[in-house]
């Protein structure tokens, strides 16, 4: 299947893309080849396949979730610029423009 560069022309304006001629014409071939491609899967005989998401199956690799003691809260404020009641002070960011 060919798609015209009228085609492309159209989609590029729907997504409001702006295609120089050259660029135009490589994508109506990129996309035909990609349509090409997709023709020659279709006529494959897969009835039998299962659908699959992955070419191996995948397992969870990651540790498992334990509680672990965290941080005492004097190490960690130990080298902030600046801490009060036990946590950080940070620089007001939200209503910083209005005076609150």
């Amino acid at each position: 299947m060919a798609i015209t560069e009228a085609e492309v022309r159209h989609v590029a304006m729907l997504a409001r893309l702006a295609l120089t001629d050259e660029q135009v014409q490589h994508l109506a071939r990129e996309l035909s080849s990609i349509l090409g491609h997709i023709d020659e899967i279709k006529a494959l005989d897969l009835a039998g396949v299962e659908p699959t998401a992955h070419a191996f199956p995948v397992r969870n690799v990651m540790r498992p979730d334990e509680v672990r003691p965290g941080l005492p809260r004097d190490l960690a404020l130990a080298n902030a610029p600046e801490a009060r009641d036990g946590a950080f002070v940070i620089p007001r960011i939200v209503g910083a423009e209005e005076g609150a």
